[in-house]
């Protein structure tokens, strides 16, 4: 009986990876409460709660040389957005269809999107989960989408974004 129990354990924590991907941590920085930093090293994101603590979750970031630091801030949030890929996109995935259909499996936004005020960048859901916890992006911030809900749900329009290496 035990050797079962294991095994169905065992099963599940390889069935559900992700199931811990949000997390409470401390977090002591001089940050103001609601404000979200990224720490691209880490390939962590700190939505800070201002109890000393912050919800940590895992992200993918922008692959090396596609990377940027400094602040910003959300200018919008979208349910299920439609992607126009960038003109660098664009370019070197000349396949690429000019939009993708909010919604569609192949839309890498995922299930909700909060644009930043500069060039580009978001902080959006995926539809390759897999590319969480690594360099993957054109800059943009990659969640799970449960966590991109999560999130989204906590923000406003004027959140302050800090990435930091």
């Amino acid at each position: 009986m035990i050797a079962r129990i294991a095994i169905a354990l065992a099963a599940f924590t390889l069935a559900t990876p992700d199931a811990f991907a949000r997390e409470v941590v401390p977090f002591q920085e001089s940050i103001s409460p609601g404000t979200i930093v990224i720490k691209t090293g880490e390939r962590r994101l700190y939505y800070v709660r201002g109890d000393g603590t912050a919800l940590r979750y895992r992200v993918a970031v922008g692959k090396p040389g596609k990377q940027w630091f400094g602040e910003a801030q959300i200018d919008g949030k979208y349910m299920k957005p439609a992607w126009a890929p960038p003109a660098e996109v664009k370019r070197d995935n000349p396949r690429l269809p000019d939009v993708i259909p909010g919604g569609a499996p192949n839309n890498p936004m995922g299930a909700r999107a909060l644009t930043l005020n500069l060039d580009e960048y978001a902080i959006h859901g995926t539809n390759r989960p897999s590319s969480i916890g690594t360099y993957a992006s054109y800059g943009c911030i990659r969640m799970l989408n449960e966590d991109i809900v999560d999130l989204y749900n906590r923000v406003n329009v004027g959140t302050r974004v800090v990435v930091t290496r």
